[in-house]
């Protein structure tokens, strides 16, 4: 048997991965399994297989359900709740054993397995194998602003959350019956009650490191580490705007919001402030192209990865849905939000907890 093992769909996910394997044991005795359906992971895979805070490192070639087009029939919504539950019973075993091909380790010869966002196919697999796991958060306090769990099961939830608790459907977020537990950074702020939700505090995590671990993780995610840092430091003088980048709406709605937001935050005490947009993984816009006066910077890596540079300030930090708590090198940070985004999109694509009725 082996130790522990982490599942990532994200930069973020391996992000944490990273910070509890310090906290756990030192690193070294886990292995990472990086998942290619959702994020570009590039040369990190190569960084990670000859960092020593893994011992092994997978590639997984995760496939979403619309791969498999004997799944669309199971999908289709039969008019009565218990034709659709049927079918959803035999949708979800389906979809874990059509996974199984795909899978690149035998995950019961680990001790602790770590799945983040077990809403993927890779927590249908673990439920159709009846392989136990602990489901970690997507992002920080990301259920707060979004309860997926809840959202995409809306109508019936707590029949459906029972249902899932016999193993007979996948509910992510702490309701399946091979979820061990979910973790989470802060309960206290989370809307709903589970009794599977631990907690954890990233705050915790990240300040217990020794600057030995802060290095390994610099050196896990940046590429060209002074590259960096020239383009950080380019601007010496004058007021500085980091504004984080998301995938939203299509790209030229995308291109108008972070354009409209510039010309509201990009003005600093009556100076125009030297413009820097920290790229979102997901997001494929041009942003040297669309806004050549800013400094971009790539989407390799989590902006928290920000943190460990020493000397790095900026005046002001605009995100609009990208939870900025653990950002601390910022003097000022607004986070936008929903009614921001009503003037972009129709409020339903984007309100999803407002849409939760039980």
């Amino acid at each position: 048997m082996f130790d522990r093992i982490y599942v990532c769909h994200t930069f973020y996910h391996v992000y944490v991965a990273c910070l509890k394997e310090f906290y756990i044991a030192d690193g070294g005795k886990a292995s990472l399994v990086l998942s290619k359906m959702s994020n570009k992971f590039g040369n990190m895979v190569e960084r990670a297989k000859k960092s020593d805070i893994f011992e092994e490192v997978f590639e997984y070639d995760e496939k979403e359900d619309t791969f498999f087009p004997e799944l669309k029939e199971l999908k289709t919504d039969s008019g009565n709740i218990a034709a659709n539950m049927i079918k959803r019973m035999k949708f979800c075993r389906k979809f874990g054993k059509l996974q199984e091909k795909y899978i690149p380790v035998d995950f019961r010869k680990y001790k602790d397995i770590y799945v983040f966002c077990d809403s993927d196919p890779i927590g249908y697999y673990l439920n159709y194998k009846k392989i136990r796991y602990h489901a970690v958060e997507d992002g920080l306090d990301c259920i707060r602003y979004y309860d997926t769990a809840r959202y995409d099961n809306r109508g019936h939830f707590k029949i459906k959350a029972f249902i899932a608790s016999l193993g007979l459907i996948h509910i992510q977020n702490g309701y399946g019956r091979y979820c061990i537990d979910m973790e989470v950074n802060n309960i206290s702020v989370l809307p709903y009650p589970c009794k599977k939700y631990v907690e954890l505090p990233r705050k915790m995590l990240t300040d217990r490191l020794t600057s030995q671990e802060k290095e390994k993780m610099l050196e896990l995610f940046v590429d060209d580490i002074k590259e960096l840092k020239d383009k950080l430091f380019k601007e010496k003088d004058g007021k500085t705007l980091l504004v984080l980048s998301e995938p939203l709406c299509d790209l030229e709605t995308r291109e108008r919001i972070f354009r409209d937001i510039i010309d509201a935050y990009g003005n600093i005490d009556g100076r125009d402030a030297v413009v820097m947009i920290k790229q979102h993984p997901r997001d494929y816009l041009d942003y040297t192209k669309a806004f050549p006066d800013a400094i971009v910077l790539d989407g390799s890596f989590p902006m928290e990865m920000l943190n460990f540079i020493e000397g790095l300030s900026f005046d002001r930090l605009v995100s609009v849905y990208t939870v900025v708590d653990s950002i601390n090198f910022v003097k000022e940070k607004h986070y936008l939000g929903d009614d921001f985004m009503d003037k972009y999109e129709a409020p339903e694509i984007h309100r999803q907890n407002e849409a939760i009725t039980d």
